[in-house]
């Protein structure tokens, strides 16, 4: 068995997922990682698109639909039960670049490596697509919500492309250590708040092909709000802790 886990949460990409699948098979990264697809009940083929590599990829169907981040929590549950190192953590819909997988297993993999390593699109040398301003809107107000929480610099807070350490995602497998809901810029504070480290690299990403993104339209204004609860949720809990084991 490999030590890296590659995780896929998959709903209604059919059409993309099976091109995918067939690039990762045929990259560097097949050499270090092992792939699971996480099929949270899509109504379209991506079941038999996944199906038909075979033994090649492993694949997991949620008999019913849970959403994105109950998709990412049955990932690292399958990992931890596996006993992998490392779990990446991208999307379907083929906007994160293979490329972007060697360079993060190459920095997760040398002394001094952090808990959770994210694939940022904006710093320098990264490669991306125009975003809508709605979306820079709500980028720009999770950054702020980060640094003014926990005093942490991270220039893409939404990034799915993520690689994390057997510690980090051990703990997410916990119960109820990780939103099952909305798995964002909250999910970054809340690692920070108890000691994580958390650092970016540059990525290349393109633009969604096809498909809709959870985050179009207006959509980002509306997740700042949802956002904003939950991450006053994480430091409320997270304070209540600090002062029983204070009382304690």
């Amino acid at each position: 068995m490999k030590d890296t886990l590659i995780i896929i949460p998959a709903y209604n990409e059919g059409k993309t997922i099976g091109g995918l699948l067939d690039q990762l098979l045929n990259t560097d990264a097949s050499r270090f990682a092992d792939i699971l697809v996480i099929n949270d009940h899509s109504s379209d083929n991506t079941k038999e698109v996944v199906s038909s590599f075979g033994s090649r990829v492993i694949l997991v169907n949620h008999v019913f639909n849970q959403g994105y981040g109950a998709s990412l929590k049955t990932g690292y549950c399958y990992a931890q039960r596996r006993n992998y190192r490392y779990v990446i953590q991208m999307d379907a819909d083929g906007q994160h670049a293979l490329i972007n997988l060697s360079r993060m297993y190459d920095r997760m993999t040398k002394e001094g490596a952090p808990d959770i390593l994210i694939g940022s699109r904006f710093m320098e040398g990264s490669i991306s697509f125009p975003i809508s301003s709605a979306k820079k809107i709500a980028i720009t107000y999770f950054r702020f919500l980060i640094k003014r929480s926990t005093g942490g610099k991270i220039t893409d807070p939404t990034s799915g492309l993520q690689m994390l350490n057997q510690r980090a995602f051990g703990y997410y497998a916990g119960y109820q250590n990780f939103d099952l809901k909305y798995p964002d810029a909250n999910m970054i504070i809340k690692m920070l708040l108890l000691g994580y480290r958390i650092e970016e690299l540059p990525a290349v990403m393109y633009a969604r092909e096809e498909g809709k993104s959870i985050h179009s339209g207006l959509k980002p204004i509306l997740y700042m709000i949802v956002m904003c609860i939950s991450t006053t949720s994480v430091m409320l809990r997270y304070r209540r802790k600090k002062r029983g084991q204070g009382i304690d």
